[in-house]
């Protein structure tokens, strides 16, 4: 399947679960990443759902970084270069949704991609070697490149891998997906 294939068929995936399958589906997999040997890092990078994209929750995923006293960083894009910069997310920082529905902070304290240890990574799909699909912009794969090469990359989906899945040099593999069944390992 080409790439726009398959950005269609796992958009219109997510369009088929309920909220409830949803939420109990992004539950399952916070839970799940409890089960990596992640948590004696430093920095960690979420995502936060784009809600119309039907995306993970990672609400979850966000509370038990907090409840461990973890440094959570969150991004902020610059669309006119496809870039991202990263912001401390601290209990003041203000959270706004940009006009193409990416929750963002504001302003806040900048963190460079080379200090993140464990980076939580949007998808659409991914296959059985770590290679993911995303929305088909590059922000992430850019942003990975920046990272130090043992930052742990880890994609969350509420499906199961593809035998494998169109990808390029440019493309960065993740090292673990979650679902909600099923933990990989690449």
């Amino acid at each position: 399947m080409t790439k726009t294939a398959l950005r269609k068929a796992y958009k219109s995936k997510r369009q088929g679960l309920s909220e409830k399958e949803l939420e109990d589906a992004s539950l399952a997999i916070a839970n799940a990443a409890l089960q990596l040997p992640i948590w004696e890092a430093r920095y960690y990078h979420i995502f936060l759902p784009i809600s119309r994209q039907l995306e993970v929750n990672t609400e979850y995923l966000l509370h038990i970084l907090q409840g461990k006293d973890k440094s959570v960083v969150v991004s902020k894009s610059k669309f006119e270069d496809a870039s991202l910069t990263h912001i401390l997310l601290e209990d003041h920082t203000r959270i706004k949704v940009n006009p193409w529905g990416i929750p963002e902070p504001e302003d806040g304290i900048e963190i460079p991609a080379n200090k993140l240890d464990v980076v939580f990574v949007p998808l659409l799909a991914y296959d059985k070697q770590g290679n993911r699909l995303g929305y088909g912009k590059g922000f992430y794969d850019r942003f990975l490149a920046q990272c130090k090469s043992e930052v742990i990359k880890i994609g969350l989906s509420f499906f199961a891998a593809e035998d494998e899945i169109p990808h390029s040099d440019t493309d960065i593999p993740l090292d673990y997906c979650i679902s909600p069944e099923h933990t990989y390992k690449f």
